[in-house]
């Protein structure tokens, strides 16, 4: 068994219901073991600036899937939901990203763990010091690069969204 933690992003549609429905679908996986979830950030696109905000968060979870066999998992989520790969960077309807697995270092043409872009990215950064403070990635806490990152950026780069946050606590709750 081994801790994954996945970063969730969604800017088209009902990007709640994207987040949520992707949550239930994760849980579901043959072999994943325990649902962690983040509070919701609502979070500036990165890369490709002329979008709409998107929605974020990050899970923790336990698997005794092979990281190509969850990757194939995911991105299986994501074709479920609607997801069109449309343009690098662009709007989704949903994405799930394999961010970390515990012991895993890989570089492939698939996947790469730690997820190479990771560090730079604060809509990863805060929700994954959230629920994964001590978790170190490239030899430095995950809380320690979100916080250079924030203090570095615009401090509406990256902000909790309290309602979304509830809606999805509320959907799990039932």
């Amino acid at each position: 068994m081994a801790e994954v933690a996945l970063g969730l992003g969604s800017n088209m549609g009902d990007r709640v219901d994207h987040l949520v429905t992707a949550l239930r679908a994760i849980e579901s996986i043959p072999g994943c073991f325990g649902v962690h979830s983040s509070s919701v950030y609502r979070t500036k696109p990165w890369g490709k600036v002329d979008q709409g905000d998107f929605l974020n968060l990050c899970v923790l979870t336990e698997t005794d899937l092979a990281p190509l066999d969850l990757l194939a998992a995911v991105k299986g989520i994501e074709r479920d939901l609607g997801r069109v790969e449309r343009e690098r960077w662009g709007p989704r309807e949903i994405d799930i990203d394999i961010l970390t697995m515990d012991g895993v270092t890989l570089e492939s043409d698939m996947l790469t763990l730690p997820h190479a872009r990771m560090s730079e990215r604060l809509f990863v950064l805060m929700p994954l010091a959230e629920i994964a403070p001590g978790l170190v990635v490239n030899g430095v806490p995950v809380k320690e690069t979100a916080r250079a990152l924030e203090a570095a950026g615009r401090p509406d780069d990256c902000v909790l969204d309290a309602d979304a946050s509830e809606t999805i606590r509320a959907a799990f709750a039932a």
